[in-house]
């Protein structure tokens, strides 16, 4: 059964971190390209960043790039997406995706607020 879950959302004061991982299991884990979408309430679903199978290919929403970092550890089949210097527009439930399989996580909630 092809499974990504996500989990390390939580509560943040502006200008702190977090780490979202999102665990696959299933199938290849290494063979297939994973993306951390957003959606907050009230607007579109966004795609945030994505990272190839073998991680060497990464891209970034503009506006959290140089803020968050993707990355990939296929021996753990796992994918972490590091969030540094949080906004309160970063609020959100972020969400995995496996991209060729069209799998979607649950869903983890961040909330950056004072």
């Amino acid at each position: 059964q092809v499974q990504v879950v996500e989990s390390g959302g939580g509560l943040v004061q502006p200008g702190g971190s977090l780490r979202l991982s999102c665990a696959g299991s299933g199938f290849s884990f290494s063979s297939v390209a994973i993306q951390w979408y957003r959606q907050a309430p009230g607007k579109a679903r966004e795609l945030v960043a994505g990272i190839s199978g073998a991680g060497g290919i990464t891209h970034y929403l503009d506006s959290v790039r140089g803020r968050f970092t993707i990355s990939r550890d296929n021996a753990k089949n796992t994918v972490n997406l590091q969030m540094n210097d949080l906004k309160p527009d970063d609020t959100a439930v972020y969400l995995c995706y496996a991209v060729s399989l069209g799998a979607w996580g649950q869903g983890t909630q961040v909330t950056v607020s004072s």
